[in-house]
C-alpha cells in the first residue's frame, strides 16, 4: 500500500488550487461573435471572470470617446456634467426597469432588443454596413468595459 506523506498531499491540493483559480482569473473574456443571446436579446452570462466596477463604469458612462452615453441618455447621477441628451430614454431607474441580463444585451447589441435603434452596440466588431477599415474587427468598450458599465447602471435605481 502506497501513502502519501503530508508534504506531497499538500504540494498536490496547491497544485490543483492554483489550475482551479487560474482558470477562472485567467478566464479569456468572451468574444463578440461567440455571445449567447436570449429570445429577446439578453445576455444572460458575463463576459469576463472579472465582476465589473461601478466607479469604472461611470466613468466610461460620460467619457465622450467610449460610453459617450450622455450623448442620448439624462442620467440625474451625473450633476457635474452639463450636457444630457434627450434622444434616447432617461436612465434614472433603469436597473428597476431592466435586469443584468437585459442591460448587458442592451449594452452589448441593443438592436437585438430594440429594431431600429441609433444606440451603437458597444460590443460588436463585425457585419457593420459602412465602416472604415481601422475599426473593423474592432468594438467600442471591452468585455470588461461592458460588464464595469453594467455594474454602473444596476446602481442606478429609483
Amino acid at each position: 500500500m502506497i501513502t502519501m506523506g503530508g508534504t506531497m498531499r499538500l504540494t498536490i491540493i496547491t497544485l490543483a488550487a492554483a489550475v482551479t483559480l487560474s482558470s477562472t482569473v485567467f478566464a479569456e473574456p468572451t468574444a463578440p461573435g461567440n455571445i449567447k443571446f436570449g429570445e429577446n436579446g439578453e445576455v444572460e452570462l458575463a463576459l469576463t471572470g472579472v465582476a465589473g466596477d461601478a466607479a469604472s463604469g461611470r466613468k466610461l458612462f460620460m467619457n465622450r470617446k467610449k460610453g459617450n452615453c450622455l450623448a442620448c441618455h439624462v442620467n440625474s447621477d451625473m450633476v457635474e456634467q452639463t450636457f444630457h441628451g434627450e434622444v434616447g430614454p432617461e436612465l434614472d431607474g433603469v436597473a428597476d426597469r431592466w435586469d443584468a441580463a437585459e442591460l448587458r444585451g442592451i449594452l452589448v447589441n441593443s438592436k437585438n432588443m430594440f429594431e431600429g435603434t441609433i444606440m451603437p452596440a458597444f460590443y460588436r466588431d463585425s457585419g457593420y454596413n459602412r465602416i472604415l477599415k481601422k475599426f473593423d474587427g474592432t468594438t467600442i468598450l471591452s468585455a470588461q468595459e461592458v460588464e464595469d458599465m453594467l455594474a454602473y447602471v444596476m446602481t442606478l435605481k429609483e
